[in-house]
């Protein structure tokens, strides 16, 4: 693989890593200020969505910018190929956990499946999280993907 294309991948995963930290932080404080607007969990999921949309299009449009400049039959161009279906296939899985987990009654959650790891973080707008809630999503994570209990998160945000 050419120092060009490990630098462009290197780079979608240090972005990926990137919003995971400043989300992060906004979970542990609670709130965030930017450009003097505070942003709280009334409208962080709406937030959340709309970063993971705009990291996801970009590391999309720069596998597809690989996929392009590489030969037809290329190691780059190959794993190019099945980052790009791994990334399409965890955006799917995310939205699938989410759409249920709502169904069930939650008013709000995000599910965050890792690119590079086996962890699954569930974000659900709850006011008071439950056991046996916790245990309704586990069961409902559990169900569509195969991930074992330890590598299960779930945070709840009223």
């Amino acid at each position: 693989m050419s120092k060009k294309r490990k630098i462009i991948i290197l780079s979608c995963m240090i972005a990926l890593l990137a919003v995971t930290a400043v989300f992060n932080f906004i979970l542990t404080t609670g709130t965030f200020e930017d450009d003097s607007t505070v942003v709280n969990s009334a409208n962080y999921f709406s937030q959340y969505r709309s970063e993971r949309i705009n990291t996801r299009n970009e590391e999309l449009l720069q596998l597809d910018a690989i996929i392009a400049s590489a030969e037809i039959d290329s190691p780059e161009r190959s794993d190019a190929l099945s980052m790009k279906i791994e990334l399409t296939e965890i955006t799917e899985r995310e939205l699938l956990l989410e759409s249920l987990i709502k169904a069930y009654g939650f008013e709000d959650a995000v599910v965050v499946i890792g690119l590079d790891s086996d962890n699954v973080n569930v974000i659900a707008k709850s006011p008071e999280l439950s056991t046996d809630d916790a245990i309704m999503i586990y069961s409902i994570v559990s169900e569509e993907i195969n991930v074992s209990p330890e590598n299960v998160k779930i945070i709840p945000i009223s």
